[in-house]
Order: structure tokens, then C-alpha cells, then sequence
């Protein structure tokens, strides 16, 4: 299991040499299950999506990464916990991908595609018809 940690940690040191130079936050890298689990916080959006582009570069389908990084609210108001959670990860749609497919990736199970549906109802008004580019909120 060392083993498999420290080869996943040496694939995707880019990323991880990003979060660091860019000042984001790397709070937590471990395994969990059989993918390298990396939280972390970014300071904007733009940083954000900078780090996920860099996870992409390295492994277009991270299948072997859970990547959970957050952009901490930047106003003075209390936000709860559970709106917290919900922002956690995005997910940007290839060719091919099916809503049940990315639901396999991301929960283990192709029928959780209804969370993915309501996390992106502004965007998906029929599940049967996602378009690759889209970027999805993943719950």
C-alpha cells in the first residue's frame, strides 16, 4: 500500500508542487481505497481551476485521484457546513461520458446520477443530454 501511495504521490507531484508554489493550502494527502485522496484549499477560483488543469494534464481521466479542493468563502457571512460540502469538486465532461458514468466514478454507483442532476438543474434540463466542456459540480 506504501508502495502504491508513494507512485501516485511521484504521478501527480506536479499538482502537488503547484498547490504549494501558488500558496494554496495542502491540507491532507493519503490514500483512500485504491486512489490518492488530495484536499486542499485554494485562495480563488482561478487558482482552482488552474489546479484541476494540472491534475488533467497529467491523467485526463484521474480515475487513480479523488481531488477535493476547496475555494474557502472569501465574505465575512457564516456559511453552513452542508453548502460547504456541496462545492467540493467539479468535473468537466468528456467525450463519451454519460451521466450514470460519471456517477460510477465519483459515488461507486451509476444510478447516484440524480445528485449530479439536481447539483446542476441551471444546466441540465434532460440527463439524457450532457455535452462535452460542460463543467458539473460533483456533490
Amino acid at each position: 500500500m506504501a508502495d502504491h501511495l508513494e507512485q501516485l504521490k511521484s504521478k501527480y507531484q506536479s499538482v502537488l508542487n503547484l498547490i504549494q508554489q501558488q500558496n494554496a493550502h495542502l491540507e491532507n494527502v493519503n490514500m483512500q481505497g485504491d486512489k490518492l485522496y488530495v484536499r486542499a484549499s485554494a485562495s480563488s477560483s482561478d487558482l482552482k481551476n488552474k489546479i484541476w488543469d494540472q491534475i488533467k494534464l497529467v491523467d485526463p481521466s484521474y480515475s487513480d485521484l479523488i481531488a477535493d479542493i476547496q475555494v474557502p468563502q472569501s465574505s465575512g457571512a457564516s456559511v453552513s457546513g452542508a453548502t460547504q460540502a456541496t462545492s467540493a469538486r467539479t468535473y468537466t465532461v468528456q467525450p463519451g461520458d454519460s451521466l450514470s458514468k460519471i456517477s460510477k466514478h465519483f459515488y461507486g454507483d451509476a444510478n447516484q446520477y440524480m445528485k449530479i442532476v439536481h447539483a446542476n438543474s441551471s444546466q441540465i434540463s434532460d440527463p439524457d443530454k450532457i455535452k462535452p466542456g460542460m463543467t458539473l459540480n460533483i456533490p
